[in-house]
């Protein structure tokens, strides 16, 4: 059997330092996602997303930099993370990159905050939150085959802080220098002699944190003046000049600038002097950048078209590139991308999108990428025909754990819901002349209480539960529906009744029903009493519902909300699970509990959205998991208690009633369950004893018919909707992130052969919700989409063939 990677969508750590772009040669950019590194290719047309995982850190990774290989046939990658270690990665960049992990260095004693390397150089230093920087040196052969480190100095910081950021440049030609800050204003200077560097000069100026430092030369001559920038959380960008020899540099006529007002005073134009072996080097304060309305997370310089260009990113949710103006040499904002700050709302619901907190540039340096609070990677590139920057499509995903997945009934879209309180909906964008390429097409929900579960009710509906108590159903708006079937090929039903769109009222949670504004149509104002007026986020223009592409994160995060239909109540605790059944008739939910007056299972009529009552009780604590029969005869119930039970369908007093139940059905807690296509009723349980169960009904009782074990606790099951070639399939995810698949002969469910995912495409972390995509026929072959605890929604492809024999 084949199992291979369609698609994974994983969003980035919030974390400056978690990003690198390389420019040696791969051209990919790789990414702290969780405790993974995600690798992707911003320049690929394909926009196949994210390529590869590669897992490895137990903890999240807080610092990702490329090492100068100096070889285009070979990419090595650095990655630092909260469980303090460094870990080297090596990958051949003759084909599609992927990185073997083949060093984890262990020797700061608390996180590592950042890693910093040097073009030309084997040196790299890193920075930790245990107060201290360590350099080393990167040992190996010309083809870096074999590869070691070798520690050579540990700076202690003192007085001590955290080094947020660390930057390295060549000196001169013996010597190297090293800038560190963190969570103090001022700047400390390192120069080497002997591999050995000395603290040299502290730059004070700054009023916060300081979160980004970057050297470069003023010009592509390697004798020209280096240039530091320095940013901070006090909204500004400092320039310092490095000029060598004994005379200090020609003053900057930037500090006369008049923009800069009563500031000057504080802009002293103290030189600092530092020596190296062979010459001496003064630091004087060369400008300072005003613009940015908030923190600023990450400077970087870049020389394109032969002028020099920094590229800032802040909270303020904007990016700028700044320029020296060529006569007065004062530094200038030449281009500004982002959001407009007029549309920042008090949630990521109502248009704030909690900053950028990474920026790159590629390695052309014609497109700039950015990363923000969402975890979406935002891309734009320079067009010289237009001589402006243009938007273009990048990736998404979730930041935290993925709880739920479901596919659309007739399996056309993919919803996820996570801890990080979205729901996104998942699609393929068909377009002509190219291979089909899975995007987000809509951010369902926006919620402000951790979702748990998500499950389709119809093709248009869905229905989540939170850690709110209730569950909310959601109905799919005609901009949305107009959006899928026109980049998706989805046929959507008879769009003239539905709402446009849908908004969050501020202080609200609930999403409302609005109609979209003709783009030159006034916007009518309340009547006299303010209370009245309407908020400007809540409006949505026509034209923002209309694509030729897959929706930007700002719109994902404002105009592609749903419409909430329905609220249904009745549980006194957080929503634990929720099944739809087969016929879309019945909703049935249960609740974390911890006595038996809590776990039950109620259900609710689609048609009235009304509780059936009473309640179904047989558990004593929470209900892990339900799903109902393929004919809906039977609800299968299990939970924590270690129980399954069977409901049948009767017609009075309830619509279930108490048929089959097994007390000790496992010898840990059941995490998970599903039933098999198999013409004799079937289901399957999972749980924390690491073993997955087949069990049959007939004669009137329940038989033990197989048993799966696994390495793991199982903590996620699911069954194909039909039986493929004469056998039963099913697919399992366990506590550790492994996925097996499974088949079984009707006759024989004692002997099922599995496969395992190989662990290079499996998730890092647990895995909590498996769902076969349905309506796939045995030619286009078989999907499974996965939810896991490293943050990811993962498709896989499965082809059949002979799989290899498990006990």
């Amino acid at each position: 059997m084949n199992i291979s990677p369609e698609f994974v969508s994983v969003g980035g750590n919030r974390n400056p330092a978690a990003a690198d772009w390389d420019v040696n040669g791969s051209g990919v950019l790789a990414f702290g996602a969780d405790n993974c590194i995600a690798l992707w290719d911003p320049q690929d047309e394909k926009l196949s997303g994210v390529q590869a995982v590669s897992n490895g850190h137990t903890k999240a990774v807080n610092a990702v930099k490329f090492f100068p290989t100096r070889s285009p046939s070979v990419s090595v990658l650095l990655s630092g993370a909260a469980d303090n270690t460094i870990r080297i990665w090596r990958a051949q960049n003759n084909r599609k990159p992927k990185y073997e992990c083949v060093k984890s260095v262990s020797g700061h004693a608390n996180p590592i905050t950042k890693i910093a390397t040097l073009s030309g150089s084997d040196i790299f230093a890193s920075g930790s939150s245990d107060g201290s920087v360590k350099i080393w040196k990167l040992v190996h052969d010309d083809r870096f085959t074999s590869i070691d480190v070798e520690l050579l100095q540990t700076i202690a910081l003192s007085p001590k802080y955290f080094p947020l950021i660390l930057a390295l440049a060549q000196l001169d030609t013996e010597s190297m220098v090293l800038a560190v800050a963190g969570t103090r204003p001022t700047i400390q200077i390192f120069v080497s002699r002997d591999t050995q560097f000395q603290l040299s000069a502290t730059l004070i100026g700054h009023e916060g944190w300081i979160r980004a430092l970057d050297f470069t030369r003023e010009t592509s001559d390697s004798s020209s003046d280096l240039l530091l920038a320095s940013a901070s959380q006090d909204k500004y960008i400092r320039l310092w000049r490095f000029h060598q020899g004994n005379e200090l540099p020609a003053a900057s006529s930037a500090l006369n600038d008049p923009a800069l007002g009563g500031l000057v005073k504080s802009l002293s134009n103290k030189a600092h002097w530092i020596e190296s072996a062979t010459s001496k080097h003064s630091i004087t304060f060369e400008a300072l950048l005003l613009g940015h309305e908030d923190w600023i997370y990450t400077a970087s310089w870049r020389h394109r078209n032969d002028k020099l260009q920094l590229l800032s990113t802040s909270e303020d949710n904007s990016l700028a590139i700044w320029e020296s103006d060529p006569t007065s040499g004062v530094w200038v904002c030449i281009t500004r991308l982002g959001e407009i700050s007029a549309q920042k709302g008090s949630t990521s619901a109502t248009g704030s999108a909690g900053g950028f907190w990474i920026g790159l540039w590629s390695p052309d340096g014609n497109s700039v990428v950015s990363l923000g609070r969402t975890g979406s990677w935002r891309k734009w590139t320079y067009s010289s025909t237009e001589d402006m920057w243009t938007r273009q499509v990048a990736i998404t995903g979730h930041v935290r754990e993925v709880r739920g997945v479901t596919w659309s009934r007739d399996g056309s879209y993919l919803l996820s819901t996570s801890q990080d309180q979205t729901t996104r909906l998942f699609a393929e964008w068909k377009r002509e002349g190219s291979a089909p390429s899975w995007h987000e097409f809509s951010r369902p929900q926006i919620h402000g209480y951790d979702l748990n579960c998500v499950d389709a009710i119809s093709d248009t509906e869905f229905v989540s539960g939170a850690d709110e108590k209730l569950l909310r159903v959601f109905d799919e708006p005609k901009g949305v529906a107009e959006i899928l079937s026109k980049l998706c090929n989805i046929e959507s039903r008879n769009t003239a009744d539905l709402p446009d769109a849908a908004n969050i009222p501020v202080l609200g949670l609930s999403n409302k029903a609005i109609q979209a504004v003709g783009d030159n149509e006034p916007v009518e104002e309340g009547e006299e009493n303010e209370r009245d007026a309407v908020d400007p986020a809540s409006i949505v223009r026509k034209s923002a519902l209309e694509f030729s592409h897959p929706p930007f994160e700002d719109h994902l995060a404002r105009h592609l909300l749903w419409p909430e239909t329905e609220k249904l109540y009745g549980h006194g605790y957080e929503i634990s699970t929720v099944a739809v059944s087969r016929d879309s008739s019945l909703i049935a939910t249960a609740c974390r509990a911890s006595s038996i007056d809590h776990a039950v299972i109620r259900l609710y009529d689609t048609k009235d959205w009304l509780e059936v009552k009473p309640a179904l009780k047989a558990h004593s604590l929470t209900v892990t998991s339900l799903q109902f029969s393929p004919d809906d005869r039977y609800l299968l119930s299990v939970g924590r208690d270690r129980q399954w039970v069977v409901w049948e369908r009767i017609d009075e007093p309830s619509l279930y009633a108490l048929k089959y139940s097994n007390s000790k059905g496992h010898s840990r807690m059941i995490l998970n369950c599903a039933w098999s296509p198999l013409e004799q009723p079937t289901f399957l349980t999972a749980g924390r004893d690491k073993s997955v169960k087949i069990w049959q009904i007939a004669d009137s009782e329940v038989r033990l018919k197989g048993t799966v074990a696994a390495n793991a606790s199982i903590t996620a099951i699911a069954s194909s909707a039909k039986v493929m070639s004469g056998k039963a399939w099913f697919a399992f995810g366990t506590e550790a992130g492994e996925i097996g698949i499974a088949s079984a002969k009707a006759e024989a469910l004692d002997s099922v052969e599995v496969t395992m995912v190989s662990a290079e495409s499996s998730p890092a972390k647990t895995i909590n919700q498996i769902v076969w995509r349905p309506a796939r026929s045995e030619e286009q072959g078989q999907q499974i989409a996965v939810a896991a605890d490293d943050s990811s929604v993962r498709v896989y492809n499965i082809v059949g063939g002979s799989a290899q024999s498990a006990a």
